[in-house]
């Protein structure tokens, strides 16, 4: 289980992100959506580890690892995708699924990784991982890579930004079929209804703030009553 005990974070000029977040996150499809700027990317960012909080504490199944870094807590079963993806010039889609696993695989377990985000093995095993790639390939093989990871906390920013509607729905099939087969967390940030309707529990961020928390039914209806006009915004224009 993730908690988040009073995490703030603060810029220059004393600007603040993040005001007293106090969360639970255990198990399951978790997104997380909001305005923009309401402190969603930097929430998923301080809890990978990729910035540290102004205040808080950060618990993972009861160890504080409020002071570890990016590499310690990837160690501890954290992985989190960036909402573009890294580019590497020279390294294959095969090199980054030997890292990730810490082995090397077999071409059944590479096959049994990249079919489960819809690519073939045969067409993508040895092509590098650089501009020659859709985002929408880069964004299936950074998630095969957390798949071969087996994390018990996965984080995705925005996964949809920046594809095409056929690139997205084939991202929704991926994640749909990572929840029935996932066994550890999922955590989204998205606007995205289609994505928004697939979580287990949605949280509400806005203006640095967790307004609101609870399973679709709970917090849904809310979101397109008004509780967030940055939400619903973004709502209607996917529906």
């Amino acid at each position: 289980m993730l908690e988040l005990k009073n995490i703030s974070y603060d810029v220059e000029d004393n600007k603040e992100i993040l005001k007293d977040i106090n969360l639970k996150i255990d198990g399951g499809f978790v997104a997380i959506t909001g305005p923009n700027g309401g402190g969603k990317s930097t929430l998923a960012k301080v809890i990978a580890g990729i910035i540290k909080p102004t205040s808080g504490q950060i618990i993972l199944d009861g160890e504080d690892i409020t002071g570890l870094t990016i590499t310690e807590r990837a160690k501890k079963g954290i992985s989190y995708a960036f909402q573009t993806p890294v580019k590497f010039k020279g390294l294959t889609v095969k090199d980054l699924l030997k890292l990730s696993m810490g082995k090397n695989a077999s071409f059944n377990e590479e096959c049994n990784i990249l079919s489960s985000v819809g690519l073939c093995a045969r067409d993508y095993i040895n092509r590098e991982v650089n501009a020659s790639l859709s985002g929408g390939e880069l964004k299936r093989i950074e998630i095969a890579m957390i798949l071969a990871r087996g994390t018990k906390l996965s984080l995705f920013d925005e996964p949809e930004a920046g594809i095409d509607l056929w690139s997205f729905n084939s991202l929704i099939k991926v994640f749909e079929h990572m929840r029935e087969t996932v066994k550890g967390t999922i955590v989204i940030i998205s606007h995205q209804e289609r994505i928004l309707n697939t979580a287990d529990r949605i949280i509400v961020l806005k203006e640095g703030r967790l307004i609101k928390e609870g399973t679709k039914d709970e917090v849904y209806g809310d979101l397109l009553d008004g509780i967030d006009s940055g939400v619903c915004d973004r709502l209607e224009e996917n529906i």
